[in-house]
């Protein structure tokens, strides 16, 4: 699939957040690369083949670069001038229907996508974000991505437990982001040589996400699953965290398309799980979120999208303050180990 990728769809390898970012550069050269008819049939069919295959990637990022695109092609068809704030409007709906989450996608718009851009965005997103939430809800009606969380922290235990969440997940998403970052800019040494070989690569990280898998039985595909488990009150095995972990890194650097917003939650709440023996008086679902929301800001670094997405996808409303919490000291901790933000880093590969 890596070589179906490079050979007839070059831009639709990885997340697709960051070719979105890229567009907003130049958004009519984009509509004949980045965001293309066929960079987003093959975003499509082959974000869904990685799933098939047990790829550790979510759909969430795709949505993202196929909405933008979508779009993009829209106001092409009523022949309306194209401007940045299309593709922000566009991605930012991809992220409210993929999560049935309308809030995360303003969210998402102005934290990451928008970045400063002008206040007229403000208005396109917030349409574009209305309508497909409410065709999200018309086809797959109303439902809470991963169930009704009803579990809440007292607020001394979340004084204690949210700090902690931060610290841990913060510095683990800024590994993840970190390693992203630097495998595309290392020449010498074992990445130098992975980025030379981008076949040999991809097959080693299939080997790599299918021996972990295998191993644990728990890390294909995006992890909803366990995920929900996990935040529900069960149990996983302690090492699902660092299983997914590695499945869902290995599959970002293959080039495979897909996305990590899926996996980086799942991921989160395996560090969810790892942080109920630290605390095992507290309630095992409220533990988790805070694990989740800490683990995906240290990846993204947009600390409001994090506590929006984990709020809405689980009805969780008494722990926003304590995930709030937990966000902005991940975000801290993120930003000292990994200045960069991941999806900026990553969108200047896809640089005009």
């Amino acid at each position: 699939m890596v070589w179906l990728t490079r050979r007839f769809a070059p831009d639709a390898r990885g997340s697709g957040i960051p070719q979105v970012m890229a567009a907003t550069a130049d958004p009519d050269a984009s509509m004949k690369r980045l965001l293309s008819l066929r960079t987003t049939v093959a975003k499509l069919f082959l974000t869904v083949a990685a799933l098939l295959v047990g790829g550790s990637v979510g759909r969430e990022g795709p949505t993202v670069q196929i909405g933008a695109s979508v779009m993009g092609y829209m106001h092409k068809l009523m022949r309306v001038p194209l401007r940045a704030s299309v593709f922000i409007a566009g991605g930012a709906a991809g992220v409210a229907a993929a999560f049935n989450t309308p809030l995360a996608g303003v969210a998402f718009a102005i934290e990451e996508l928008a970045a400063a851009y002008e206040q007229r965005v403000t208005l396109l997103v917030m349409a574009a974000v209305l309508i497909a939430g409410m065709v999200s809800l018309g086809i797959a009606g109303d439902y809470v991505y991963f169930g009704l969380v009803t579990q809440k922290l007292a607020p001394t235990r979340a004084m204690l437990v949210a700090p902690l969440a931060g610290l841990l997940g913060g510095l683990a998403g800024a590994l993840f982001a970190r390693f992203m970052l630097a495998f595309g800019r290392v020449g010498t040494g074992p990445l130098g040589w992975a980025r030379n070989h981008p076949m040999a690569t991809a097959g080693l990280c299939g080997l790599i996400v299918a021996l972990v898998g295998v191993a644990s039985g728990l890390s294909w595909g995006t992890g909803y699953e366990t995920a929900r488990s996990i935040i529900s009150g069960g149990t996983a095995p302690w090492w699902y965290g660092p299983a997914k972990f590695v499945a869902t890194l290995a599959t970002a650097l293959s080039g495979l398309p897909g996305g990590i917003f899926a996996p980086s939650l799942s991921t989160g709440a395996g560090l969810g799980q790892l942080l109920r023996y630290i605390f095992p008086d507290d309630p095992g679902g409220a533990v988790a979120l805070l694990g989740m929301t800490a683990y995906f800001t240290g990846v993204v670094r947009a600390p409001l999208t994090a506590v929006i997405i984990v709020s809405e996808t689980t009805g969780s409303r008494a722990m926003l303050l304590p995930l709030l919490a937990a966000a902005l000291v991940a975000d801290f901790v993120a930003r000292a180990v990994s200045p960069e933000k991941l999806y900026h880093g990553l969108s200047r590969r896809f640089a005009p």
